[in-house]
């Protein structure tokens, strides 16, 4: 993966961020024709910022994979655009050429994305979007329209489908009770090939009293966009706020995702908006509850914070998913699954949030049984895990790109981070249960992928390096130095968990080299000439 691994932390340099604050990185200078977004997420769902008016550029939900488009693999797919919204005022529809003063933030400590923009001197306009923290699979954004002029105005949800779904059906339903009415938009899809059905439901939140609240009207455009909208007057000098909620889930979560879409967004509706507030605020602030704190240099606390924020909005504990190199900030490297994760984005999480970092190594451990037969099918023992992965395990790396077949490193990156959660976890339960099958496993891998050529010569032959520009060659002394701690740590969790030392893997692990040059520096592989 010929990668630039930094812009899941640093996408949001397109923001022309200020460091003023630790906890806000601010834009009032936006470019259209140079904007990135950035995402404001719950470890479940990524809401990507567009810097259109009431728009939002992707919505990515974790877990969903159809193969389509790039490479002939599974690739991420763009979810349901939930929340999509137009504002008209006095029957002007607001966008990039109406409106002014745009300005744009995003609250990392509470996970909230900020757009503000005027309407000539008639309005001025706020909106807030979350991904909320405690609900994965539901948004909220709250809307406010400051009438400086006696205005009407016009509010829609738009529910679009994305172009690479089919099937499309389209739903509008109102349930009434007698303390409330519930109007849900919602939708539902399958993807590319048929594999998944994904879904969506919106409803509006108004603080007005039931009975009182303006009157929705469902309008349906075509078959792949339909929307509910309400009106209403304002003098000079009012304020009007009302809410968006709305969930999205696939066939990959739940077995019923389109009745649950709308139970989801009916149960968040009758929560309420202060309580759905509060307790996304509560979660955000347990997690930030481990933190790095920097004194003296507001920069590199902002730096920091981004970097944070982006790891844990983009992954969450109690599940099996873990992160691609771009997280849930769109649908860069597919959303696979390399060695960032294990050895980059890891050990972090472990430190700080040990109860998310054993979601990413509960990921690997669901596919281990795929990383078995991945060594079967290339002649090998134990398990090989794939250098790109998805929903399955198995590899899904373009056929063009060498890695997949031959960068075998990704094997003991996985084995080094199982290693590490039990390190820093002390859980010998999961080790024996867990932990214990992934390095052995992997250890196994590699007395089988050796090659016994005599002492200090058990070569790990025709790989691609770490290095990826280093292609089909011998001994690579990361390859070779991550395989024999595998094979040291297999056999240090096999004495912690009563279990006999393997002396094939004692042998294989004394005897893999890592080359050097006379004077002592490491030798990167057999051909590497100091180029």
């Amino acid at each position: 993966m010929k990668r630039c691994l930094l812009l899941l932390l640093f996408a949001i340099s397109a923001l022309n961020s200020s460091a003023q604050d630790p906890w806000k990185i601010s834009a009032d200078q936006i470019d259209p024709n140079h904007y990135f977004g950035i995402t404001a997420a719950n470890g479940m769902i990524g809401i990507v910022s567009s810097p259109q008016p009431f728009k939002v550029k992707n919505v990515v939900l974790a877990g969903t994979f159809d193969t389509y488009g790039r490479g002939r693999v599974s690739n991420f797919l763009n979810g349901f655009n939930l929340l999509n919204m137009y504002l008209e005022i006095d029957g002007n529809r607001l966008d990039e050429k109406n409106t002014g003063n745009l300005q744009q933030q995003l609250d990392m400590k509470h996970a909230a994305f900020t757009t503000q923009l005027s309407f000539g001197k008639k309005a001025s306009i706020k909106y807030t979007y979350y991904a909320l923290r405690h609900l994965p699979f539901t948004v909220l954004m709250d809307v406010t329209i400051t009438a400086n002029e006696n205005l009407k105005l016009t509010a829609a949800s738009v529910m679009e489908t994305p172009d690479a779904l089919r099937d499309v059906e389209n739903y509008y339903n109102e349930i009434d009770r007698p303390h409330v009415t519930l109007s849900l938009l919602t939708s539902t899809a399958k993807s590319p090939t048929g594999k998944l059905q994904l879904c969506a439901s919106n409803s509006f939140l108004f603080g007005e009293q039931h009975g009182l609240e303006p009157k929705i009207i469902h309008e349906m455009w075509d078959n792949n966009s339909h929307l509910m909208k309400f009106s209403k007057a304002l003098k000079a000098g009012e304020s009007y706020t009302y809410s968006v909620i709305g969930s999205t889930i696939s066939s990959a979560q739940h077995a019923d995702p389109l009745n649950e879409a709308e139970r989801m967004t009916i149960f968040a509706k009758l929560e309420g908006h202060d309580r759905l507030l509060k307790y996304h605020n509560a979660a955000w602030d347990d997690l930030w509850q481990s933190d790095i704190l920097i004194d003296g240099d507001p920069q590199a606390q902002q730096d920091v914070h981004s970097m944070l924020y982006h790891l844990t909005s983009f992954s969450r504990a109690g599940t099996s998913y873990s992160l691609s190199p771009m997280g849930l900030s769109g649908l860069g490297y597919n959303g696979h699954v390399f060695w960032d994760t294990e050895i980059w984005m890891f050990p972090a999480l472990l430190v700080l949030h040990p109860d998310i970092a054993k979601s990413l190594i509960e990921y690997r451990f669901e596919r281990l049984e795929a990383a078995k037969r991945n060594a079967f099918a290339h002649g090998f023992k134990g398990a090989m895990y794939p250098w790109e992965s998805a929903d399955s395990g198995v590899e899904e790396t373009p056929v063009w790109a060498l890695s997949g077949p031959f960068e075998h490193h990704i094997s003991a990156d996985i084995a080094l981070a199982a290693w590490n959660y039990f390190c820093v976890t002390q859980d010998k339960v999961w080790l024996k249960e867990k932990g214990w099958p992934i390095l052995s496993q992997t250890a196994e891998f590699w007395a089988s992928r050796v090659e016994r050529n005599g002492i200090n010569h058990y070569d790990i032959k025709n790989v691609v390096a770490a290095d990826e520009w280093a292609e089909n060659v011998d001994n690579n002394a990361f390859t070779n130095a991550a395989a024999k701690l595998n094979l040291k740590n297999a056999n240090l969790a096999a004495g912690i968990l009563g279990l006999p030392q393997n002396a094939d893997w004692a042998l294989v692990e004394k005897n893999i080299p890592v080359l050097t040059f006379p004077d002592g520096i490491t030798k990167e592989h057999a051909a590497y000439n100091g180029e």
